[in-house]
């Protein structure tokens, strides 16, 4: 069988690097070992059915490559993850499936929720009613602590430096 992307169905390796975990769900999928009802694969990423779905045409984005945290990720392939989620929302809105909205939402690490340990974007359709709600506790920091820590987060993003 070939989808639209032109890629033939069959069984791809449990990823480049070594130390792969055998025991994850997602690389059996990638790989063709575990079932699962797929809706896009391309060269870098695997999107199919969420089999635990909070709506209808509820999808899962992975990387082929495991990568169990942001983290690890290939930032490349990270982007792609989310340009892959941009298309399948719009299919998803033209698939006839009930669809008034899309939320995306990744998990990256137990604090945030997450399950399965291999990076996963959800492309969740989404509809007045639907019964999905994200809940939450809004603080108000000063501007003054919102400034601290705007700071705090440009200093971690600038590269160590060298001594000379």
């Amino acid at each position: 069988m070939t989808l639209k992307t032109g890629l033939s169905i069959r069984a791809h390796p449990l990823g480049q690097a070594a130390g792969v975990p055998s025991d994850c769900v997602f690389c059996r999928i990638v790989a063709r070992t575990a079932p699962a009802s797929v809706a896009y694969e391309d060269a870098t990423a695997v999107a199919f059915l969420d089999i635990r779905p909070l709506t209808p045409g509820h999808l899962l984005v992975v990387p082929r490559q495991h990568a169990a945290s942001l983290a690890e990720l290939d930032p490349a392939d990270g982007g792609h993850l989310f340009q892959v989620g941009q298309r399948l929302a719009a299919a998803v809105r033209r698939s006839g499936a009930r669809c008034e909205g899309v939320n995306f939402f990744l998990a990256d690490g137990v604090a945030a929720g997450q399950e399965v340990f291999h990076v996963h974007l959800h492309v969740l359709p989404r509809f007045r009613g639907d019964g999905f709600r994200l809940r939450a506790n809004f603080g108000s920091p000063s501007r003054p602590d919102l400034d601290r820590q705007a700071a705090a987060v440009r200093a971690a993003l600038a590269p160590p430096e060298v001594d000379g």
